[in-house]
């Protein structure tokens, strides 16, 4: 059996994600909406397998120790990127950003680790 990892979204990565439905549904509907959050969360689920899952890759040209993964992954398509750390058995999700962003601008400092 492989361990579980506990994965929490910082209170940034919960906003990012209203906020992403939010454009979503006004610009493509409630259908598309209701399918790209699926997507996020079986990206964010996909991390209770750990931080070195398929697809995640070490930033520490960003800020050492912060991780992405992209949510467009088994066939889904996305343009966002979960931005996490580990620490223990703990993963942390700092921010839900687009890819097409500035991500080190849009990063809490390296020793703010609650946001």
């Amino acid at each position: 059996m492989r361990p579980v990892w506990t994965v929490r979204l910082g209170q940034r990565a919960e906003q990012d994600y209203i906020e992403i439905l939010q454009w979503t549904v006004k610009t493509f509907g409630e259908g598309q909406a209701s399918t790209y959050a699926e997507t996020i969360a079986l990206a964010i689920e996909a991390l209770e397998d750990g931080p070195d899952i398929l697809g995640a890759r070490a930033r520490e040209d960003i800020q050492p120790g912060l991780r992405t993964l992209h949510v467009a992954r088994q066939g889904r398509a996305g343009r966002h990127f979960v931005v996490f750390r580990a620490a223990g058995s703990d993963i942390d999700v700092l921010r839900l950003l687009h890819d097409s962003m500035d991500l080190p601008r849009h990063l809490p400092a390296s020793n703010d680790r609650k946001s």
